[in-house]
């Protein structure tokens, strides 16, 4: 988690600036908060959305030897591109800051210290599963259900990463430009984990987990960030000869 986390900041200083600058800080550690404690406040939507990802991962767990007997047959390496397969994730995040900075959009850099937020949130949830599953990965060995046995296969960080980080590039913004966000955004993500399953780096089941991960922190991320813009909004009315002025104010 420290080394994913500590590259995002390094490789995007602006963002993690901006957080400070804007005051940030400490609605991020209430936002960790609540996320830690999400499950206890989610309502009949939230529930159905996980039964929906549990039986989504059941039914690829069902596949998990056969696509690893697919893909381990014209995989000859250890090799599991670690480096080429978060770059997707990394041209997302850059892409949103540059393309900010060119154009001086300040919705453009809210966007990004989304990104940043539930893609730090992701890091942190995948690595407590990942601890508390100890899942092999296919290139280590040959048993679907090789649990608790100090690996890092469950669920997949890349994945879930991807799918936290594009989830905001898909949703974000306006809807005129919405089907070319979700293209990209979502694209990126599964082509993310098609490569890892590909490259006999995880199951089948593991990308299916970090999927479902990123995007439900993605819409926590966006739900709390569009909570705070509300409760910046404040109006008022004050009574004038023959009618009255109606004033809102933002704060920031």
């Amino acid at each position: 988690m420290a080394r994913w986390f500590a590259v995002l900041c390094l490789v995007f200083p602006m963002g993690c600036l901006a957080e400070e600058q804007d005051g940030e800080i400490h609605s991020l550690l209430r936002d960790t908060g609540q996320y830690l404690t999400a499950p206890l406040h989610w309502d009949e939507g939230n529930w159905a959305q996980f039964a929906v990802s549990l039986a989504a991962i059941g039914v690829a767990h069902q596949y998990d030897d056969n696509v690893r007997s697919h893909f381990a047959a014209s995989t000859d390496t250890q090799d599991t591109h670690e480096l080429r397969d978060a770059f997707p994730t990394f041209a997302m995040i850059g892409g949103t800051w540059a393309l900010a900075a060119v154009l001086g959009d300040k919705d453009g850099y809210e966007e990004g210290r989304a990104m940043l937020e539930s893609a730090g949130l992701t890091v942190l949830s995948t690595t407590m599963l990942k601890y508390a599953a100890g899942r092999q990965r296919p290139n280590e060995t040959s048993k679907v259900d090789d649990w608790r046995n100090s690996g890092s296969s469950f669920p997949s960080m890349h994945a879930s990463t991807a799918f936290a980080v594009g989830t905001i590039l898909a949703e974000y913004g306006n809807d005129g430009d919405r089907w070319t966000r979700r293209t990209i955004g979502y694209g990126l993500a599964l082509a993310t984990s098609y490569a890892r399953v590909h490259s006999n780096s995880h199951w089948l089941s593991d990308v299916v987990a970090g999927g479902a991960l990123g995007i439900a922190t993605a819409q926590f991320t966006m739900n709390r960030r569009e909570d705070r813009r509300v409760k910046r909004l404040s109006a008022s009315v004050a009574p004038l000869p023959g009618g009255a002025m109606l004033s809102v104010s933002k704060t920031w």
